[in-house]
């Protein structure tokens, strides 16, 4: 880099030379003739102290008993092994303009690990961060520039302060990251600018695979809004996101505060972590499984408080942590979550040992899944303390492999890309299968919304001498409310009576409606041999016995004749009410839980203007808002008006519906009036 800097920008740089050593040590001067248009590198030795003293900024001050080193790697490169705290560099300079030359001089810093200020002759000329005891370190930034005025002779000082070293760090960091530069602010400038390309053309391929990860979280998030129980899709909505969080906090070259960042990196890595475990508990197909699922919750819980106080440890130094103390609690946190990197490694065994079937897609997310997550793990373990054990695997596993167009890519960046690519495939298979299953299902919902329709009577047949209303409203698209008005006789000779069913399977939805229709068949096959409400429900109930997977029906069972006699059998369901009377009846068990059930018969004789009002338990059951039931006290009183049933059913959902309402009225008159 430094080289094709220098060639790109210093060809106004007449020479650079350095003052020849005297006799005794001497800090050497460096030379600087004719320094034009380019920008000439601040190479060769530099001073450097361990420790902090302001009189070491001073252009006068005797630096010759100091250690030399250079400036184009870390301190800790160069045998300086320094855990925390301050540490100078100083450098001797005598710039020469060249004639026509700007007369103002910059300085191009490329990096420094730490807080540093810089000084010129003993003032100040910039600085990045603020020193201790309020310490703001700022991270992520691009190279910086600052500028000198008419500078030609005297000392660059450059103070930094670091802090401790974290548990994966090897110590060979510290201080400058490469050999600043100087020259002219135009010259400087073109230098920087020369940086940044080359930064963003090795970014490349990150810029490009967080887009399609961004690309990838806004279409599961929308797809996640229209159906909210897929939660498949909101955790791939939530791992696809935090690539674009980590390139904004570590990707972008954006200045931030530095605990800040290690803070907000340290929740980030948790969170892609996690939402990487929930999302293969799907794709594995182990979303079922309490056990395992316990275990991902749990895991997830302790690396993200991990995490969480992990970030928080820097904000605790230096004022209440040592430096010491700071590298202990640091490897404290970082313990729990080299434990959790494993978690997939689980996972994917977990659902091999379980013999999961899963597609080919599916398998190669677990393969992927798997080499992804040891690579990290090894990485990340072997990392730990390297400082003393030496080890060089983690170096060799983040070895760049090969190079895209200036692109390092190393092993583990592919195998993510590749676990991110095969997910993206799993997830768009399994969304299509689940919409397959889902317009199946709407179809098998509306085919039986069409049987029911057929089943539930859209208009009644007249009786003589009586009003017959009804209202039917299920709770949902399918109900498991039935009833029927079956005409019984020839009433056209003046003869006949009407049998009126009516009942309440249990449950809701597609079951319960064809648990209905079953019922209506049955119910019409009876009345053809009897007009008995007894023995049209004991027949029922035989029929039903077993056939309702663990479920059950309540029904009521009436024969109306045209004098007004009625008739009346009840299998476990809500009594009528005559006016605002409610009936009684023998006890009996609802329908299919028995097939030795027994039912009696009531009789009952309709007077002029008397209503007869049958319902389900779904008016009866009618929530408020509050939780409050619409009860026995309120129907007395709604059935005191002789309702018909759509007011009676209106009254209940205004109330608030919370299971299907079926409601039949008879009311008798004196003269022949239809239905």
């Amino acid at each position: 880099m430094r080289v094709l800097i220098f060639a790109a920008v210093a060809s106004g740089l007449v020479c650079v030379a350095q003052a020849p050593a005297p006799s005794v040590p001497a800090a050497p001067t460096l030379v600087l003739d004719g320094l034009g248009k380019g920008a000439a590198p601040i190479d060769g030795p530099w001073a450097f102290h361990i420790g902090d003293d302001p009189a070491w900024a001073n252009p006068g001050f005797d630096d010759s008993g100091w250690e030399r080193l250079t400036a184009d790697k870390p301190w800790g490169l160069q045998g300086q092994k320094i855990e925390s705290g301050f540490a100078w560099y100083r450098r001797r300079i005598a710039i020469s303009p060249a004639p026509g030359a700007s007369l103002n001089v910059a300085l191009l810093i490329p990096g420094i690990v730490g807080i540093y200020q810089l000084y010129w002759n003993g003032i100040e000329v910039g600085h990045l961060g603020q020193m201790p005891p309020h310490v703001v370190g700022i991270a992520g930034g691009p190279a910086q520039t600052y500028g000198l005025g008419p500078a030609r002779i005297g000392v660059l000082a450059v103070r930094v302060w670091t802090l401790p070293i974290a548990s994966n760090a090897d110590g060979s960091g510290g201080g400058f990251l490469s050999t600043p530069y100087i020259g002219s602010p135009q010259a400087i400038a073109s230098a920087k600018a020369v940086m940044d390309y080359e930064w963003l053309r090795s970014q490349q391929f990150r810029f490009g695979l967080t887009s399609l990860y961004t690309l990838v979280a806004l279409l599961s998030l929308v797809a996640w809004l229209r159906d909210r129980k897929q939660w498949l899709l909101f955790w791939m909505t939530v791992f696809a996101f935090t690539p674009l969080a980590e390139l904004y906090f570590r990707g972008l070259h954006i200045p931030h505060s530095g605990i800040a960042l290690n803070f907000a990196v340290q929740t980030e890595i948790q969170i892609r972590e996690i939402s990487q475990w929930l999302l293969l508990l799907w794709l594995l197909q182990l979303h079922d499984d309490r056990k395992i699922v316990r275990f991902a919750r749990t895991a997830a819980l302790i690396a993200l408080i991990g995490g969480v106080c992990d970030g928080i440890t820097g904000y605790l130094y230096p004022s209440i942590l040592t430096g010491g103390q700071f590298q202990i609690v640091d490897a404290a946190f970082t313990t729990p979550l080299l434990l959790a990197e494993i978690v997939p490694v689980i996972l994917v065994i977990w659902a091999f040992i379980r013999r999961k079937r899963l597609d080919s897609a599916r398998w190669v997310v677990a393969i992927f899944a798997f080499l992804s997550a040891m690579i990290y793990a090894v990485t990340n373990i072997s990392v730990q303390g390297v400082r003393f054990t030496h080890w060089t695997l983690s170096a060799r596993l983040g070895a760049p492999l090969i190079s895209l167009n200036g692109n390092p890519l190393n092993l583990l960046t592919i195998t993510r890309t590749l676990l991110f690519v095969s997910i993206v495939y799993a997830v768009i298979r399994y969304s299509i299968a689940e919409r397959r299953r889902q317009a199946g299902l709407e179809q098998e919902i509306q085919n039986a919304r069409e049987l029911q329709q057929v089943l539930v009577p859209e208009t009644l047949p007249a009786l003589p001498g009586f009003t017959l209303t009804s209202a039917y409203r299920p709770a949902q698209e399918v109900g498991g409310d039935f009833f029927q008005v079956i005409p019984l006789g020839d009433e056209e000779s003046g003869g006949g009576s009407t049998l009126v069913v009516l009942g309440d399977v249990s449950g809701k939805g597609l079951r319960a409606a064809m648990a209905v229709s079953l019922i209506v068949g049955v119910v019409r096959t009876l009345a053809e041999s009897t007009s008995s409400p007894a023995e049209i429900l004991t027949g029922l109930n035989r029929r039903l016995s077993g056939r309702l997977q663990g479920g059950f029906a309540t029904a009521i069972a009436l024969r109306l004749d045209r004098d007004g006699s009625c008739t009346l059998a009840c299998a476990g369901h809500p009594a009528p009410f005559v006016n605002d009377q409610e009936m009684t009846f023998p006890g009996a068990l609802p329908l299919g839980l028995t097939p030795t059930a027994v039912f009696e018969e009531t009789k009952l004789k309709l007077s002029e203007r008397d209503q007869l009002a049958l319902y389900t338990d779904g008016l009866l059951e009618a929530r408020s808002q509050s939780g409050e039931l619409y009860s026995f006290a309120r129907l007395k009183t709604l059935f005191a008006t002789n309702p018909t049933a759509e007011q009676a059913a209106q009254a209940a959902v205004n109330f608030g519906q919370d299971d299907d309402i079926t409601v039949l009225t008879l009311t008798r008159h004196a003269g022949e009036i239809a239905a």
